[in-house]
């Protein structure tokens, strides 16, 4: 690992921070961040900082044209066990694909693992200790450089930021509208980065979805508005004929960490998974005949949710027979039990993170 500096004022910071008992989802952060600056062709040095405003210029590239890009990983801290991060290198991975795709500079592996461990170690008599909650970690990286030219950024900011948080959604099962006008992504755009971009072209369809009472959105492919896609933040699963059917991933979906992870341990556990273009329609016909007798949405944040049923604008419902999600809950607490800890990581999926104190001389 290299060097890092540690900002004197977060004794301070860590000293003065409680965690609350009512934490909602990434409403309550934790006192400490990592930053690094990318300028001149290379990475400088990672800074520990207290968690509070950054400065920016008003012409900097990020505010006007979007250049940005985040990721999202837990760490889990539960039976006095951990902190442990769950697949951090995939993060790594996907990380750097969204670079790619927005004209951003690569991050070293070492200094997204640094920067990730380092705001987890700190912040680690921060981790919730209750079954399903965590510290939820964001990386993310955005264009600094001061100019309004219409052309990549030459100058970056790369940050950890990180928020104990409880568990995303209610229980219950998900009430799910299908989005059959509105479109998250095109062939050839930038669907599959894990860009803000996309989460901004999702909301004003979550307006609808809300006004409309449900929770959720699921998208349909932008060119036909036929095929399934995703639900904005999560990628979606349905149980058909004892199947395990899921969207397979093109250039408009977002692969999902937790979505290949299911697929390992449901494949391992004897459940045929067929990844595959999903037809809406004939989802629904699948539905209604009980051939689909349940689906479920997965992700990070939400681990894993359940269905209710699927609605169309008009009000039309088409509710699922296992509404209560008997393999989606099934495979939550398998995953969840290797997240936390609890069961043996066969997968080599979790990495351990050593507390730690600031300095005496700091």
């Amino acid at each position: 690992m290299t060097h890092i500096k540690i900002d004197p004022a977060i004794a301070e910071a860590l000293k003065n921070f409680t965690l609350p008992d009512n934490l909602g989802f990434g409403q309550v952060m934790a006192p400490v961040m990592a930053s690094c600056i990318y300028e001149n062709g290379r990475w400088g040095q990672l800074e520990l900082l207290p968690y509070g405003p950054i400065s920016m210029y008003p012409n900097a590239k990020v505010l006007h044209y979007a250049q940005e890009i985040f990721e999202g990983m837990k760490a889990y801290r539960v039976g006095g066990l951990g902190p442990f991060i769950f697949r951090p290198d995939e993060n790594h991975l996907r990380f750097n694909r969204s670079a790619e795709r927005m004209a951003m500079p690569h991050i070293p592996i070492e200094l997204f693992m640094q920067a990730s461990l380092e705001v987890t170690a700190y912040s680690a008599d921060f981790v919730p200790r209750r079954s399903g909650e965590s510290l939820y970690l964001r990386p993310f990286m955005f264009a600094t450089e001061e100019a309004l030219g219409i052309k990549p950024s030459e100058k970056f900011r790369f940050m950890v930021i990180a928020s104990p948080s409880g568990s995303y959604f209610s229980v219950g099962g998900l009430s799910v509208f299908i989005e059959r006008h509105s479109a998250r992504a095109f062939p050839g755009g930038t669907g599959f980065a894990k860009a803000g971009g996309n989460y901004a072209a999702s909301l004003l369809s979550a307006i609808k979805t809300k006004n409309l009472g449900f929770v959720q959105t699921l998208w349909l492919d932008g060119r036909d508005k036929k095929y399934i896609e995703e639900m904005s933040g999560m990628n979606f699963f349905a149980v058909i004929n004892n199947e395990l059917h899921t969207p397979e991933i093109n250039d408009s979906i977002l692969e999902g960490i937790t979505r290949k992870s299911i697929i390992t341990l449901a494949r391992d556990a004897g459940i045929k998974v067929v990844e595959r273009k999903m037809e809406i329609n004939e989802l629904l016909e699948d539905i209604k005949a009980e051939r689909c007798t349940e689906a479920f949405a997965c992700g990070t944040a939400a681990i894993i949710a359940p269905i209710d049923y699927l609605a169309e604008e008009s009000g039309e419902r088409f509710p699922l027979k296992d509404h209560e999600g008997k393999l989606a809950l099934q495979l939550r607490e398998q995953l969840l039990s290797i997240q936390e800890g609890r069961s043996t990581d066969i997968y080599k999926w979790v990495v351990n993170v050593e507390p730690k104190s600031l300095p005496k001389n700091l």
